[in-house]
């Protein structure tokens, strides 16, 4: 029995050793993409190439809408590229908004790769200032889905967008891994992503889109979040609604078009 006790704390250790230096590989899950990659959309967009503060070149999508009344900034989530995450940019073209898209370092054609918080944040925002010599702050709505509401709720706090817009929020990395993964030490966990923190910070008006049946990300991070919020937000409930596929729920469409304009 003694032995048997060794050898599971031995296994432990070596589980969480392996989940704190290869955390990046469970969190992040990116699709690599050619420099020379041919993009397919059906409507207008730009390439756009940001240098970072280590020369790593970080790229990302103008989507242009016909009259455009401003800018959605979009942080998308942890897997995959703008290859197939530009496809939601015609939902918010439709409404008369350009679309930015970056994509994260590792992901698509950006280079290099996602080794700690501090430079995800700084990657965002020096897309942000890029985007702010472009459009007035005041025509600006930052948008994080999943993983990017984090980025997104931190991005708004430090900057002044018009609005901010959260889908599939987190109250926190290290909330969402006491839900899911009980037994693993938060403390082994680099990226924090404090939304519940950020989201305090922030003067804008916010709106939070939760699907109910969120396998991934359970409703009540949101429904914590908005108890913290400003009496003048919202949360808007999806019923029924997975983690994915937000942006083609017919409910969320009805809901953004109201929302975009007023």
């Amino acid at each position: 029995m003694l032995k048997l006790l060794i050898f599971l704390a031995c296994f432990y250790l070596l589980i969480c050793g392996l989940l704190f230096f290869f955390q990046e590989h469970l969190i992040f899950f990116p699709e690599k993409l050619d420099r020379d990659h041919q993009f397919g959309f059906n409507q207008k967009f730009e390439e756009i190439f940001i240098k970072a503060k280590d020369q790593k070149l970080l790229h990302g999508l103008l989507f242009k809408a016909e009259n455009s009344n401003g800018l959605i900034f979009y942080l998308h989530g942890n897997a995959g590229s703008l290859r197939s995450w530009g496809e939601v940019a015609q939902t918010y073209t439709d409404l008369n908004y350009d679309v930015f898209m970056i994509d994260y370092r590792g992901f698509g054609k950006s280079e290099g790769s996602i080794s700690n918080q501090a430079e995800l944040h700084q990657d965002v925002q020096l897309a942000y200032d890029e985007m702010k010599a472009r459009y007035s702050e005041d025509q600006i709505v930052v948008l994080g889905y999943s993983v990017g509401s984090g980025l997104a709720a931190k991005l708004a706090s430090s900057n002044n967008p018009e609005m901010l817009i959260l889908q599939a929020p987190y109250y926190s990395m290290t909330d969402l891994m006491k839900n899911t993964y009980p037994i693993i030490p938060t403390a082994l966990l680099k990226y924090k992503l404090e939304t519940n923190e950020y989201i305090i910070s922030c003067r804008m008006p916010i709106v939070l889109f939760h699907g109910r049946q969120d396998e991934i990300i359970y409703h009540r991070s949101s429904v914590k979040l908005r108890k913290i919020m400003k009496t003048t937000d919202t949360l808007i409930t999806l019923d029924p609604q997975s983690h994915n596929g937000m942006t083609s729920n017919p409910e969320y469409r009805t809901a953004i078009q109201k929302i975009l304009m007023k």
